[in-house]
């Protein structure tokens, strides 16, 4: 029997090979490029990634560590440093752990917007994973072509999240320049744990060996997680938040990096997660504690999942009278005493005022130091009667007279609590 090709019948066959090969160009698109190999192995033989920062044969690619995220796809989205311009592509290398099968996607290179014009920012490598097996460890490789036992090997993170969930942590990023300001640390300290907090986590670069004993100290109580952060032994790190003012790798020290990685290592071991400095304290106006402040503000903004707060200068130059606390022993620690820094500066007419932000972890996709980026949810701009960000530093208005600024003893309130969590601390540090 012979077969007889009528012109329907070739229309219809275009027409079909035209749909699959759409189909076919689609999904290939919406997985960026990925493909399964074959390996005869039992275990994933890659060099196992020890350090917070690991570096890339490129010298140009800095992965800090890889999180399982599925609030959109399955995906792990890796927390990095890169280069914006260099770096164009790069390959997840995901090994099976049983089986040893390699699963290669390509990756898309997310850097951050903050960037502030240094070459180097915060970046998500966001790699697609396979569809039939939950990886336990991927690697970075800028190509699809090479030997996984060569690369670096990260576990991924929050794939089986552990631990109990507290109410707040509280990220510090970062601690660099020797840092020795050890009263005013130790006080923020006894500060957070008054106000609510479980833990603070803290990327030190750098310290000086009082410091060190005292973060000792908090380690041992269970209060502070350090992650080492010596990302001047890859980068030239600015002090400063803009390239133009010091036209180095990167600004900062890495912060904006270090404040997203702490995110995603807290999205599933804390309800609310505080991006703040070192000399700066969210402090409650209306509210005790941050629980009943997150708990009304919450109530009022079931939606919100950044709850941003104005940022308030009190020089620490301007010296108020503390002689009815009985605190003269703390005179021979080193660094500043907040509760003689009780005036403020008034804000100053169309001049920005930073804030600073608790987020809902699990709504925040990438955050700035002053703002969130992407997040599913809304971000609240909470008045400053309701809290504000106490900020003990130089002045920002050096020439303002005394009589300009504003008294605020709001700090004051916890003067009994803090006095003797402060003074317990120092017996046992200072010997």
């Amino acid at each position: 029997m012979t077969c007889s090709w009528t012109k329907p019948n070739v229309i219809a066959i275009v027409y079909i090979a035209t749909f699959m090969s759409i189909m076919t160009y689609s999904y290939l698109l919406n997985r960026k490029f990925s493909f399964t190999l074959r390996v005869k192995k039992n275990l994933c033989r890659g060099i196992p990634a020890t350090n917070t920062m690991t570096p890339l044969k490129d010298n140009r690619t800095f992965i800090i560590a890889p999180y399982f995220d599925n609030r959109k796809n399955n995906m792990t989205r890796v927390i990095s440093i890169v280069h914006h311009k260099d770096v164009k592509e790069l390959y997840c290398w995901f090994c099976h752990s049983s089986n040893g099968e390699i699963y290669i996607s390509k990756a898309q290179i997310d850097v951050h917007s903050d960037r502030f014009d240094f070459p180097y920012g915060a970046t998500d490598v966001k790699c697609l994973e396979p569809q039939d097996w939950e990886p336990h460890y991927v690697s970075i490789h800028w190509s699809p072509k090479g030997d996984i036992d060569q690369l670096p090997l990260f576990e991924i993170r929050n794939r089986d999240p552990e631990g109990s969930l507290v109410d707040f942590t509280v990220c510090i990023s970062t601690m660099f320049g020797e840092y020795n300001n050890v009263l005013q640390f130790v006080q923020s300290m006894e500060m957070y744990k008054i106000l609510g907090v479980a833990r603070v986590v803290i990327y030190k670069n750098s310290c000086s060996p009082l410091m060190e004993k005292v973060l000792d100290y908090y380690i041992a109580e269970g209060t502070v997680e350090v992650i080492p952060w010596p990302i001047d032994s890859y980068l030239k790190v600015s002090f400063h938040w803009h390239h133009s003012m010091d036209p180095k790798d990167i600004g900062y020290y890495g912060q904006i990096t270090a404040l997203n990685d702490c995110v995603y290592r807290n999205m599933y071991r804390s309800r609310y997660v505080l991006l703040n400095d070192m000399d700066e304290i969210i402090l409650p106006g209306k509210y005790a504690d941050w629980k009943t402040m997150m708990q009304n503000l919450q109530q009022q903004h079931p939606d919100a999942g950044a709850f941003l707060f104005e940022n308030h200068i009190f020089p620490k130059t301007v010296f108020t009278p503390t002689d009815m606390f009985n605190i003269s022993s703390w005179s021979t620690v080193p660094g500043v005493n907040i509760l003689s820094h009780v005036v403020r500066e008034p804000d100053r007419k169309n001049v920005f005022n930073p804030r600073k932000i608790i987020i809902d972890p699990n709504k925040v996709v990438q955050t700035s130091v002053h703002s969130v980026l992407q997040m599913y949810g809304n971000s609240i701009e909470v008045p400053m009667d309701v809290a504000l960000i106490y900020h003990c530093r130089v002045p920002q208005q050096v020439d303002l007279p005394r009589e300009s600024l504003i008294k605020d003893t709001t700090l004051w309130r916890y003067n009994v609590s803090l006095i003797g969590n402060v003074n317990k601390v120092l017996q046992q540090i200072i010997s």
